[in-house]
């Protein structure tokens, strides 16, 4: 019987991050198996419907006004190029379609915008998620209404490095949202982002933050941070590889019915990395060769990978 639990002391998240490597997988493998087909892989694609000019400062991220990337601002897509895009991923295997903006925080007047993308993805058959920034408890309880499944709000790293990344909102702010969204009982979705400057204890910390909310996330992201030109944090040295996939096998334990996604990064993961972290309890991908700014490996390459792998979607 898997034991649920939100109490996990910061002790008890660093001794399994001090585990030996091949101890720590086998225990979160071992998990995994327990709650999941370990042969299975949840596959989403994830459109961006609005570009650039965000007004936050978060250090990574090429769509901030603060920095320059180089990225074109674009304005919200009409709803005829977002189903079409939807179509495509569904035809493609992919069973979440997730739409992401560029905002600070909705208006009423964006989220009436957004909507109908949300109904329009929902009648393809398709789960559906939006990631548009914080959200007031009347906003989640308008998105609950449109039929959302998903709400996508990552933590980003942990509440001690927080301030080091962005500024122009606090940690507190993203917990905020979280509470909104799941007190509109819609499912959460939200990890955060490996290669922020942070340590392995800044690791434990942002899981021990998404572990003790009053219920698990549904969704875990864990990304590796691609680094982008123009941005502060574009010379920061990356997470090892076994760094990287202690954090999948830690997430997998302290939140053993969660979905774990294998996220942005993939790109600069080899065959042999993204086995082992599917073999540490990630069990979703996103799908398709862009993400909201990003790379993101070819349809044909994921679909060869899981054919050698064995993986079904």
């Amino acid at each position: 019987m898997i034991e649920i639990r939100n109490d996990w002391s910061i002790e008890e998240i660093n001794a399994f991050f001090q585990m030996p490597f091949n101890d720590l997988l086998f225990k979160a493998q071992a998990i995994h198996r327990d709650v999941f087909d370990p042969n299975q892989v949840q596959v989403s694609s994830l459109l961006n419907i609005k570009s650039g000019a965000c007004p936050e400062d978060c250090s990574y991220c090429s769509q901030s006004s603060k920095y320059d990337t180089g990225l074109e601002r674009e304005k919200l897509m009409e709803i005829e190029q977002v189903l079409a895009q939807a179509e495509e991923a569904k035809k493609n295997g992919a069973s979440r379609f997730c739409m992401g903006a560029a905002w600070r925080n909705p208006t009423d007047k964006s989220l009436d915008k957004v909507i109908p993308m949300i109904k329009g993805v929902k009648d393809l058959g398709m789960e559906t998620c939006v990631t548009l920034g914080m959200l007031s408890q009347d906003q989640a309880h308008t998105l609950k209404e449109a039929g959302l499944d998903y709400y996508n709000h990552n933590i980003d790293t942990s509440k001690e490095n927080y301030s080091n990344v962005i500024t122009t909102r606090n940690f507190q702010d993203r917990l905020d949202t979280l509470e909104a969204v799941q007190n509109a009982n819609i499912s959460v979705c939200s990890g955060g982002i490996l290669g922020l400057g942070e340590g392995q204890k800044d690791r434990a910390s942002m899981l021990q933050s998404l572990a003790n909310l009053e219920k698990h996330p549904d969704s875990v992201p864990i990304n590796l941070l691609v680094p982008i030109p123009g941005t502060p944090l574009e010379n920061v040295a990356p997470p090892t590889e076994t760094e990287f996939v202690r954090t999948i096998a830690v997430a997998r334990i302290l939140m053993p019915k969660s979905v774990v996604r294998l996220s942005a990064g993939r790109t600069e993961m080899g065959e042999a990395m993204q086995a082992m972290c599917f073999f540490a309890g990630a069990n979703s991908i996103f799908y398709g060769e862009q993400l909201l700014t990003t790379d993101n490996p070819s349809i044909q390459k994921d679909q060869d990978l899981f054919e050698r792998l064995g993986i079904n979607i």
